[in-house]
């Protein structure tokens, strides 16, 4: 592995190249880059040497982070590679050597419409106040999207934003609103230090990276009951898991109080799950959208109506512009954006989903409104693009509980 740049930046540089999302490195084996979701073993730039990692650490870490790395043996950190793209980084030990892995950070932040996200996330972006949470698997694109809501607040509303994150990933820039981004470990010392410092700095909106503790979920909701619009995101399924994540977070003594707040202060959980796209060359969100209408608030209070959940979202597109991931995926395929065959391989429901597609309606599964209809013969490449190619067009004059003002 003789090249002219460093290892490191050689690498990058190739792993952008091919539209690799990650870029994992472990001593004395082949780089790897993940491509639309696949592993893909680069072989051609042979095995990666004590020395090449020893040269990429001096590169990514400061003293300060390197001294932590030696005591905790892993740390988050950031890296910016000029005219190729930043990086958001994770290094660890594994039996006794160093791994890392590079997760791309594109420099622009994408507008919603070309993530093909639904236009009921504009309305939550716009909110004053309540608890938004965007969920999914790890590198299911929460980051993009929550990065993608802040864009449109930037862009739409005049707010003060404060980001706590671990590392900084999309780096903002005044427009409409005022940002200040900080980072755990060089700003601030941890997500709960800067929540309640936050609450001292007159926000508008407070964006948490994670919400990866029970004290730094107690603050949130608690930053959320008074007054401001919280965003952040959860590594889970779905709606229902996220309820029951972050209640269970909380011992038993405490859980009937949090279950009070978390309905008072809920306003939507956005959960993804990425598709490949028909023509192999990128990936598209399929997005459960739970939003927080008396309905929902009821459930969240009742633990055992959790299960309610799925037909609420289901049958709550309507009025609420609710959407399951079924809804979403079948919105998908009849989009021509992926094959019957990737939107069956992810649908909740394949079965059912599978009839849909024949245009055959489910019974007990009640009116899909839009997302109803034979989408067979879109397979065949006569698919009509929507003008928007946002999931939904949501009906502003609906006269309902849900308002976002």
């Amino acid at each position: 592995m003789t090249h002219d740049l460093t290892v490191l930046d050689t690498l990058l540089k190739a792993a952008t190249t091919a539209g690799a999302s990650d870029l994992h490195i472990k001593t004395f084996s082949v780089p790897v880059f993940r491509i639309n979701g696949d592993l893909v073993k680069m072989k051609e730039f042979g095995i990666v040497k004590p020395e090449h990692v020893k040269e990429m650490l001096r590169a990514i870490l400061t003293r300060e982070q390197s001294e932590k790395f030696l005591k905790d043996r892993e740390i988050d950190a950031s890296y910016g590679l000029s005219g190729v793209g930043r990086f958001r980084v994770n290094v660890f030990q594994q039996r006794g050597s160093i791994g890392l892995v590079l997760r791309s950070i594109p420099f622009s932040i994408a507008p919603m419409e070309e993530l093909h996200l639904p236009v009921i996330l504009k309305k939550l972006a716009m909110m004053k106040r309540g608890l938004v949470l965007v969920t999914g698997v790890t590198g299911s694109g929460k980051s993009t999207t929550m990065a993608s809501l802040v864009d449109y607040i930037n862009n739409n509303r005049t707010s003060h934003v404060l980001t706590i994150e671990d590392p900084i990933e999309f780096l903002l820039r005044d427009k409409k609103a005022i940002i200040n981004q900080r980072e755990i470990g060089q700003d601030t010392r941890s997500f709960v230090k800067a929540l309640r410092a936050a609450l001292r700095q007159d926000p508008d909106v407070i964006v948490v990276g994670e919400m990866r503790d029970l004290e730094t979920i107690e603050i949130a909701l608690m930053a959320a009951e008074t007054g401001h619009l919280v965003i952040s995101t959860l590594h889970t399924l779905d709606a229902p898991e996220t309820v029951n994540r972050i209640i269970g977070m909380f011992p038993p003594h405490q859980q009937s109080q949090i279950r009070q707040q978390l309905a008072s202060v809920f306003a939507a959980t956005v959960c993804q799950r990425l598709l490949v796209t028909k023509d192999k060359k990128g990936r598209v969100p399929a997005v459960e959208v739970m939003i927080g209408t008396q309905l929902v608030k009821e459930i969240i209070l009742a633990p055992d109506r959790i299960k309610e959940v799925h037909d609420v979202i289901q049958k709550g597109h309507q009025n609420y512009g609710m959407q399951t991931f079924d809804q979403s995926i079948f919105q998908l395929y009849r989009q021509g954006l992926i094959t019957r065959k990737e939107a069956l391989d992810n649908a909740t429901s394949p079965d059912d989903l599978a009839l849909r597609m024949q245009g055959v309606s489910i019974s007990g599964d009640g009116d899909w409104g839009m997302f109803d209809g034979s989408a067979e013969e879109e397979e065949s490449g006569d698919t009509k693009q929507p003008s928007n190619p946002g999931f939904m067009q949501q009906n502003d004059d609906d006269d309902d509980e849900f308002d976002l003002e």
